[in-house]
């Protein structure tokens, strides 16, 4: 039997929480679901089989940093993106829209799209809804996201408000790009991105065109972007429930541990961010008890392991010690086992919530969570 191009079952929910499976070509994608982040169609300091070992069913690539270097078409020609990179499970791309308004200081909006400087050479682009899907495509990617602005949540309502209106004039243009795109399209999935930042009435209005444009799947996005933990809970209160219930819901670039357990407490069911990674080559090490750093002098002659409890070869088979010397030295195994550590505590975390979810006790796993991680 053929595998569904794309297909989302809940098998549990506890409250907001939801427990669920994305079926897909390229293989089953367990929710609540965390992506590693391969920015350049590599998650950094990893290899894909060892991203996969870590329990990670996807993978997130950014179509901005891909379409600049080493460019769609050449990733194309030498046979796709899951190829290219030697990655055989789904891959989500994101649109390069965020990138684009982030990285590029040079930049024009307009209703047709963006037009931007690249922040490698200085070379002139223009990105739009149009050409977002046709760099997907040729990526070969598995979820395809909508092109999309996102403004800061510390604008004007009036700007937001017109920024919302015409990512979901975008989000149309996206569609329509998308389901021309031949046989991708009847392989791949496109989500939608609901904006508004924190304004509950502009969430509505988007969620509103969204649905009634209709996508695989609802991100939402213009959170994470500096406006503290308080507000995003705030508006992940009501945000979720204005998507379907029956897609799966995406949270951009989110995030700490504390994040994901409150953005699951509150109906989301994937997310990615580049913090496990970042933080790994920097090193920071996430616990069940909290953040560690590594560069800290108290492990210098610390000879137990980094989590007694953790199945990675930087807890099973190093010392706290050596982490933090490899880390103090400059050496890149210390961000390689830090990295792989990370990752593994953050799909342990995933599995955990999916775990409790399925027997009805998030409520007490969530609470025993921040106790022990937060103090």
């Amino acid at each position: 039997m053929t595998a569904p191009r794309f297909a989302f079952t809940i098998h549990a929910a506890d409250g907001k929480a939801r427990a669920g499976t994305i079926a897909m070509r390229r293989g089953e994608i367990r929710t609540p679901a965390f992506m590693p982040v391969g920015t350049a169609a590599t998650v950094k300091a990893m290899k894909p089989e060892a991203v996969r070992a870590t329990g990670a069913d996807i993978i997130l690539c950014n179509t901005y940093h891909l379409m600049l270097r080493p460019g769609a078409e050449r990733v194309a020609r030498l046979g796709g993106l899951h190829k290219f990179m030697n990655w055989s499970r789904p891959i989500l791309t994101d649109s390069g829209g965020y990138q684009v308004m982030s990285l590029s200081d040079l930049r024009k909006i307009t209703e047709e799209g963006v037009t931007f400087a690249s922040h490698i050479d200085g070379t002139r682009h223009h990105l739009t809804p149009e050409r977002s899907m046709e760099i997907q495509r040729l990526l070969g990617s598995d979820i395809v996201m909508a092109f999309d602005e996102c403004p800061r949540a510390d604008q004007p309502r009036e700007v937001i408000a017109r920024s919302m209106e015409m990512s979901m004039r975008w989000a149309k243009r996206s569609r329509d790009g998308f389901d021309a795109g031949g046989e991708h399209a009847e392989n791949a999935a496109l989500f939608g991105i609901q904006q508004g930042a924190l304004d509950e009435d502009l969430r509505r209005t988007s969620a509103d065109a969204l649905r009634d444009i209709g996508f695989d799947g609802y991100a939402i996005g213009g959170l994470a972007v500096g406006e503290g933990q308080e507000a995003m809970f705030a508006t992940l209160d009501f945000a979720p429930g204005m998507l379907p219930e029956d897609r799966p819901r995406y949270l951009m670039g989110v995030g700490k541990p504390d994040d994901l357990v409150g953005a699951v407490e509150r109906g989301v069911d994937m997310f990615d961010c580049v913090l496990p990674t970042r933080s790994g080559r920097n090193g920071q090490a996430f616990t069940w008890h909290g953040a560690v750093n590594l560069r800290n002098a108290k492990h210098a002659e610390d000879q137990s392991p980094l989590d007694e409890h953790c199945p990675c070869d930087g807890c099973a088979k190093y010392s706290r010690a050596y982490l933090h010397h490899l880390i103090k030295s400059g050496e890149i195994l210390g961000a390689m086992l830090l990295t792989e550590h990370n990752l593994t505590f953050y799909q342990q975390l995933m599995q955990a919530m999916r775990d409790a979810i399925g027997v009805g006790a998030f409520a007490e796993f969530a609470t025993r969570f921040r106790r022990d991680y937060l103090g």
